[in-house]
């Protein structure tokens, strides 16, 4: 079996190296069969022309042909070694030369060498014959001189180790005549050479031996046992000595190959012809059968083409007087399709890094079939849209390469099938599956899960409260995808941005790192960045939007009336107003936002309960029915002021309205108080205002004069100055007292007002609408507000429009006739719109 393969070998290699394009030259070398393992071959570097480096640098490997190898490349040294015994008879049995071939491969370029190694023969096998005993039946009459062919015996070894000779031994009737051939066999016969006597001997019993011609000598024996019969005068005779047949490979048992036919003339038992095989080899008598009564040559195994193309089988009649008579019969097998191509893979790279350019090497390997022509030519092909292409090289080679770029994140593993075909009828294929792994590279940067990011952060918050979470995916692998956050520089207030919050350089989370108060930042953005791990490394950024959300933590704060701890303000009405007049009105902020600073407005306690009401929305007191006498002159009022936060917070205003018969003098006492009824502290303070007014009222009205100019000139800088000195407002109050959300102010009305005794320690004094003889200005931006009474401008902010308010109408009020300077009693009017979504905008 071996020795048919090896024979099949030859012949395929012969075949390829005919029909294939040499591209590089042939190394011959030999070595004894036998030798033991590790035994130097030769050195191929002076025939490869490379050195040591170069050698293990291109991956240098010797590939033989079949399964087995024998030999093996040192690529350190440069020395081909045995790696396995070698038995020249079984590789190549009656082949000669015997010759195993084998490859070297060098890579980046691809070269292949061809190595033939001769296998010399060793005299290690003695001759054999088929049988320990051979018989002759030979009738005594037999005419001297007449031969009688002795198969010849086989011998393992070819060449000088194969039989070389005969010998007989000594006998009176035979002599041995050796027959040298052309292919360099011998053979032998016996020659008679004195008349057999039955009589005289009825068996002779003779020695054959083969000897070879090795050194030492092998000999081989077998008996020759000659039985005399009586006389036989007719051979057998063959209708022709050489038959030629045709039988397809794989043919089915007991199918006819050859029918063979000899005759006798002799009658009786002479004529009895018997057939059988002579001098054939085992292959021989395993696959076939002979009749031996009627000469048919069945199949009896297997047959196949690529173990033996053709078969010479010896055929021997012999009648029953012991002549025989011979023929061959020469057996061509057809070749059918019955192999499969055979995908060898010599090399295979991977992982394959994904970076690898077009035409890089991916995989080695070879193409066989074990047929012969057409159904031995073969062709190779894989799957389509793959980043991958063959590239055919000389004796049925292939390279897989690279044809595009490779993307690990769109493939990190490819599955490659490669089918060979044959050219046969019916064709036959066979599949190779090699499976390429693709290594990362950092070729993709972070890309966070959104473009930007908004978070919210209660203020008041706890240091170190988490945030939120910002996430990158990295497409890559490994480190490459191991991705790190960290904050970019940045400011909030003036103040860097690593100030308010910090991430974690891991998960992504954000922490503050103090508590925020909304009052002073609203918002702010963060920068966060994201780096993977690859070399070098990339990088991506998103925007972080922190929304400060508002807390309830700041208690309303009241405008007017001021509660500023000095003397109350009191607010004059008339005893003959209706209800629903207008009495004063509660101005208050709250300096959240949002429903924290919707304000709404109530009375906590009052002098008389059902005589005044206040507005829920806009802080307005009014009477709810007629004032008559029986009303206490001094009124006190509680308002309350709470906002819609959760949990509310609230505050309050005294206010104290004084109920009065008219307004006559302002320099005069406007109403008898009964003394029961008036503190007298009140009365002493009141008076010395009056006092003070009267002696200053020139003075005040050119200081008020210059100080308008001066704030209309200064303007912001002054009035939040002016605002400092006479409201507690804190330092993040905003300066224009605007609230985005909606104030408590919500209508305009005009109000009269005259000054009286004791009115310069009071806020104005609001009777009942007149028509506006003050303008304001609407507000288009956060600047102050302009008022206008008369002949007098007035810029003011905030809480400073009461006091310019009160210095404007001291000045019209000494400027009409009857006030100071002037002619009588005048009114004074102002109009002051108080709307709900401006509250610190007075007209």
């Amino acid at each position: 079996m071996q020795r048919s393969h090896l024979n099949r070998q030859v012949w395929s290699f012969s075949l390829f190296f005919c029909l294939a394009i040499v591209v590089c030259e042939s190394f011959h070398y030999s070595v004894p069969e036998e030798k033991k393992s590790g035994s130097l071959v030769a050195n191929v570097l002076k025939d490869l022309k490379v050195d040591v480096k170069e050698l293990s640098a291109r991956r240098a490997r010797l590939v033989s042909e079949g399964t087995k190898q024998y030999f093996q490349l040192d690529p350190h040294s440069g020395n081909v070694i045995v790696q396995d015994r070698i038995d020249r008879e079984a590789l190549c049995g009656q082949q000669d030369p015997c010759v195993l071939f084998s490859e070297i491969m060098l890579e980046n370029p691809l070269q292949v060498h061809r190595i033939e190694v001769q296998i010399e023969d060793v005299n290690d096998n003695s001759p054999q014959f088929s049988k320990m005993e051979f018989l002759f039946e030979i009738p005594e009459q037999t005419p001297l001189n007449t031969r009688f062919l002795l198969e010849s015996a086989t011998d393992a070894d070819r060449g000088e180790n194969a039989v070389q000779n005969y010998t007989l031994s000594l006998n009176n009737h035979f002599r041995l005549d050796v027959q040298s051939h052309d292919d360099g066999s011998k053979s032998a016969e016996l020659v008679l050479e004195r008349q057999l006597d039955r009589k005289e001997n009825v068996r002779l019993f003779l020695i054959l031996a083969a000897i070879d011609g090795g050194t030492p000598k092998r000999t081989g024996t077998a008996k020759i046992v000659i039985e005399v019969l009586d006389n036989n005068d007719n051979v057998p005779q063959f209708q022709q000595s050489l038959y030629k047949v045709k039988l397809r490979e794989n043919a089915s048992p007991n199918a006819l190959v050859a029918k063979v036919e000899a005759t006798d003339k002799d009658l009786g038992s002479n004529a009895d012809i018997t057939y059988s095989f002579n001098q054939v080899p085992e292959n021989i008598l395993r696959s076939f059968k002979l009749n031996k009564n009627t000469g048919e040559l069945a199949v009896a195994g297997i047959i196949d083409y690529e173990e033996n193309r053709n078969y010479g089988i010896n055929i021997k009649a012999t009648d029953g007087g012991g002549l025989s008579a011979y023929c061959k019969i020469i057996v061509e097998v057809e070749d059918m399709n019955d192999n499969a191509p055979e995908v060898m893979l010599t090399s295979l790279t991977s992982p394959l890094p994904e970076d690898s350019p077009p035409d890089t090497a991916v995989a080695l390997f070879r193409v066989t079939d074990r047929d012969s022509g057409d159904n031995g030519r073969t062709s190779c092909t894989i799957e389509a849209n793959l980043p991958f292409k063959l590239k055919a090289h000389a004796n049925s080679y292939y390279q897989l390469v690279t044809q595009q770029a490779l993307d690990r994140e769109k493939a990190s593993e490819y599955n490659i099938t490669i089918t060979a075909t044959d050219q046969g009828s019916p064709r036959l294929s066979s599949i190779r599956m090699i499976s390429v792994q693709i290594s990362d590279i950092n070729d993709n940067s972070p890309v966070f899960e959104k473009s930007t990011y908004e978070m919210h952060l209660w203020e008041n918050n706890i240091p170190g409260l988490l945030i939120g979470l910002v996430q990158a995916k990295d497409l890559d692998n490994n480190k490459n995808a191991k991705v790190s956050y960290s904050l970019l520089p940045g400011k909030v207030s003036d103040q860097p941005v690593s100030s308010y919050v910090s991430i974690n350089s891991e998960t992504g989370n954000l922490y503050a790192i103090r508590s925020v108060d909304y009052e002073q930042v609203k918002d702010f953005h963060v920068t966060v960045r994201a780096v993977d791990g690859g070399s070098p490394p990339l990088s991506s950024q998103v925007m972080v939007r922190v929304v400060v959300v508002d807390e309830n933590d700041n208690a309303p704060f009241i405008l007017y009336p001021l509660q500023n701890g000095t003397s109350p303000s009191n607010d004059l009405v008339p005893r003959g107003a209706e209800a629903g007049y207008l009495v004063t009105k509660v101005v208050a902020v709250d300096r959240d936002s949002g429903q924290n600073s919707w304000l709404s407005y109530e009375l906590l306690k009052a002098t008389e309960p059902g005589l005044f009401s206040v507005g829920a929305q806009n802080g307005e007191v009014k009477t709810t029915r007629p004032i008559n006498k029986r009303d206490t002159i001094k009124q006190k009022l509680i308002i309350g002021v709470r906002d819609n936060g959760h949990p509310a917070q609230s505050t309050s205003a005294a206010l104290s309205i004084l109920l009065v018969d008219g307004f006559s003098d302002p320099f005069m006492k406007m109403v008898e108080i009964p003394k029961e009824e008036v503190v007298g502290e009140e009365d002493r303070t009141l008076t010395m205002y009056l006092v003070i007014c009267l002696a200053v009222i020139s003075s005040i009205f050119l200081v008020s004069m210059l100080a308008f100019v001066a704030i209309k000139i200064h303007k912001r800088r002054r009035f939040i100055e002016s605002s400092a000195l006479n409201f507690p407002v804190g330092p993040n109050f905003p300066e224009n007292c605007r609230d985005a959300d909606g104030g408590s102010l919500s209508r305009a009305y005009n109000y009269e007002v005259c000054l009286a005794g004791g009115s310069l320690s009071s806020e104005f004094r609001f009777l009942r609408p007149l028509f506006p003889v003050f303008s304001v200005e609407p507000a288009q931006s956060q600047g102050p507000q302009k008022i206008v009474s008369g002949s007098h401008e007035i810029s003011c902010n905030g809480a400073e429009v009461m006091n310019q308010a009160r210095g404007a109408a001291s000045e019209d009020a000494a400027a009409r006739p009857g006030g100071p300077g002037g002619t009588g009693n005048q009114p004074i009017t102002a109009n002051a719109n108080l709307g709900q979504n401006d509250w610190l905008s007075y007209q």
